[in-house]
């Protein structure tokens, strides 16, 4: 998809190409490295070049971008002594040794400005101005040996650092947010840069569906050229899917659309992409003036200002704002009338003609719409019995070899590495049979703590219940009546993780999975605490242990009754792709929570049982006023997110092998290919 999407990119008016460069994709295991596929940076970088266009690279390497971990490996936090982010040698070595074979590679291809190639900026660190007062005075010693290394790498381009008011010269510091035109930086031989303009929100599941009118976007971008931007980025111009378990959060949905000018699929998003489209071209016809010249900004009235960019060899462009946002107003300017509507700039590149209003969209709106097909399942597999699926159980409690047993409930992260999604807490117990909590039949209540995400409680080899946290607390806590029984009661609880904290102070400390307490109470008052106990811990599932996902495997089971709505089984289909080039998503509907892979490529994590709260969204949203996340929402009351991207690219005509692991129980036979089609 990269030469598309950087075409539309161009033909949308972009010059510049930004990224982030993923240290936990490039570096997966300590000193052993993957740029191949689509980690082959070096690729994407002279694509980019040969499209005619420059690149920003945000080396960071802490990224944020609701990325797994913020994009550190997590790795780092086993190695002895460190502490991420702050003035700590184990991490600077780590941090300046991956940097600096980022610039290499750089480097070596010839791809800085300064060797001839695209690359005209570069990032250290990210957004750590944010954060950096709760790392005391190490926090300042951090950035300024940072600054410092990153220059010493002698790109021969800038380096900057966004949202750090205190970045040391000759380092730049630069604006995140939704608006950058009130932004200063640090010194007047800084040039004004807003690396991220954030065209919409994240998607989180459990929430409803955020989007940001063209309109306001418009505004914002004019109003920061209007006094005196040099460089706009938006944050997402495309954003994507979130693959594998690359999603951070936690609960960081694996759609990335962002509601961007090209959307998750590939295509333009109509009129946001045009419209921005035509803002570029406005702009672009005042650039003579906007390099030559700083802005001479004057009030026009209540919320009404001019920026008038004009030299002495009678260049002129203005910019007319009207920042009310309810009134439209009526201005003189330069002996002629305009009409500004509220919320809204006019470009003049020759001062007295205006070529564009940022509330007056002339590009269509386009309407794209999902058709549904059935799978293509292919009858000749040797599966197609019956339904066309086959399954196999994924055992509840300890199965693999790898178990082992410690005293008390152990944090998550810490035990499996993020090696994996899920991380089993068993214990048996003996109830002898005088036991208050088999009183008269009388119900037991199980009660659970966890730091989240999710987790699933098993009595006896049943589901007895389940809990998750959300975006806004990831913590869970539950209480399940159970029954238990006269002699040995299992109990087997399935913690899970939905993408590791990848923000805020610490974030690399904050923990997951069942640290207690666990306990039994009994409605007559007794209780039984069980956190200290010795309990028997398993990383990951048996099925992932197996290569499940691939599909291989010879104890796939084929039989004409498909088990339907039942915890903890894989799932495996063979299919045939659709006809056409349009985009592919998978329906969900009908499923639970799990994963997917396509031909053993992963194509995320799947709830569609989160379901988004009733209110909160809004029939229209007007542009006008101030943009927050929460401002504009839409799909209250249904799945977060119910469809989910499989890339043409990763299919083949046919015989395409779909595995699911599903968690909570759910019916394969519902799901349907959704193609995308572009409507008017």
């Amino acid at each position: 998809m990269w030469p598309d999407l950087i075409q539309k990119s161009k033909d949308g008016g972009l010059d510049v190409i930004e990224t982030y460069v993923f240290w936990n994709l490039h570096e997966p295991v300590r000193n052993q490295y993957n740029f191949e596929g689509r980690n082959d940076l070096v690729k994407f970088i002279k694509l980019v070049a040969e499209a005619g266009l420059y690149v920003h690279l945000r080396i960071g390497p802490y990224v944020c971008a609701e990325w797994n971990y913020g994009g550190f490996p997590v790795w780092l936090h086993f190695i002895p002594g460190i502490k991420l982010r702050t003035d700590n040698e184990p991490f600077k070595v780590e941090m300046q040794r991956f940097t600096a074979k980022i610039v290499e590679m750089m480097k070596q291809k010839k791809l800085y400005a300064s060797q001839g190639g695209p690359i005209i900026l570069s990032q250290i660190e990210n957004e750590y101005g944010n954060i950096d007062s709760s790392y005391g005075p190490a926090a300042k010693s951090y950035i300024n040996w940072a600054a410092g290394m990153a220059v010493s790498l002698d790109t021969g381009v800038p380096w900057v650092m966004c949202q750090q008011s205190d970045a040391p010269d000759p380092v730049i510091n630069t604006c995140n947010g939704f608006y950058c035109d009130q932004f200063t930086p640090n010194s007047n031989k800084k040039p004004k840069m807003w690396t991220e303009n954030w065209t919409g929100w994240f998607l989180s599941f459990g929430g409803a569906v955020p989007y940001r009118p063209v309109e306001d976007i418009a505004f914002a971008v004019a109003r920061f050229f209007q006094r005196g931007g040099t460089f706009q980025n938006y944050y997402m111009y495309h954003g994507g899917t979130n693959f594998g378990r690359t999603t951070g959060g936690p609960f960081i949905a694996t759609s990335y659309d962002y509601d961007a000018p090209i959307d998750e699929y590939g295509n333009v998003r109509q009129p946001k992409w045009g419209h921005l489209r035509d803002v570029h071209k406005a702009i672009k016809l005042c650039e003579e003036a906007l390099v030559a010249t700083d802005p001479t900004i004057s009030s026009l009235g209540p919320n009404l200002e001019a920026a008038v960019y004009k030299t002495g060899s009678g260049l002129c462009a203005a910019f007319l704002a009207n920042v009310d946002s309810k009134s439209d107003a009526t201005v003189n300017f330069n002996g002629n009338s305009y009409n500004l509507p509220a919320w809204s700039v006019s470009i003049l590149p020759d001062c007295k003609n205006v070529v564009l209003n940022t509330a007056k969209i002339n590009s269509r709106t386009v309407i794209p719409s999902f058709v549904h097909k059935s799978l293509n399942i292919n009858a000749d597999s040797t599966e197609a019995l019956g339904s066309g699926w086959s399954w196999i159980n994924e055992p509840v409690g300890i199965s693999k070899a790898d178990a082992f047993n410690k005293l008390g409930l152990l944090e998550q992260i810490n035990t499996t590495a993020d090696k994996s999604d899920y991380l089993w807490y068993s214990l048996s117990i003996n109830v002898k049979g005088d036991e208050p909590f088999l009183e008269n039949g009388s119900q037991t209540v199980l009660h659970v703590e966890s730091l989240g995400h999710a987790l699933r409680a098993f009595i006896n080899g049943k589901l007895a219940g389940s809990g998750n946290g959300n975006s806004g607390n990831a913590k869970v806590k539950v209480d399940i009546p159970i029954k238990v029984v006269p002699g040995k009661n299992t109990i087997d609880l399935l913690s899970l993780t939905v993408g590791l904290q990848n923000y805020g102070a610490f974030f690399d400390l904050v923990g997951a999975g069942i640290t207690g307490p666990v306990k039994l109470n009994g409605k007559n008052g007794s209780s039984m605490d069980l956190s200290s106990q010795q309990w028997t811990y398993q990383v990951g599932l048996k099925g992932e242990d197996l290569g499940l996902p691939s599909g291989s495997s010879s104890q796939w089971v084929s039989q004409s009754t498909l088990p339907k709505n039942q915890p903890l089984i894989w799932y495996k289909t063979n299919l045939d792709a659709p006809a056409g080039n349009d985009p592919i998503a998978l329906d969900f509907s009908g499923m639970g929570k799990g994963e997917a892979w396509v031909n053993g490529q992963s194509i995320g994590r799947y709830w569609p049982a989160y379901v988004a709260p009733n209110n909160g969204c809004t029939q229209s949203c007007n542009y006008r006023g101030p943009y927050n996340s929460n401002k504009c929402l839409k799909n209250c009351g249904k799945p977060s997110q119910q469809l989910y991207h499989v890339p043409r690219s990763w299919l083949q005509p046919s015989g395409n092998i779909l595995v699911l692991f599903e968690e909570i129980g759910g019916d394969p036979t519902q799901l349907t290919f959704a193609i995308k089609q572009m409507g008017i």
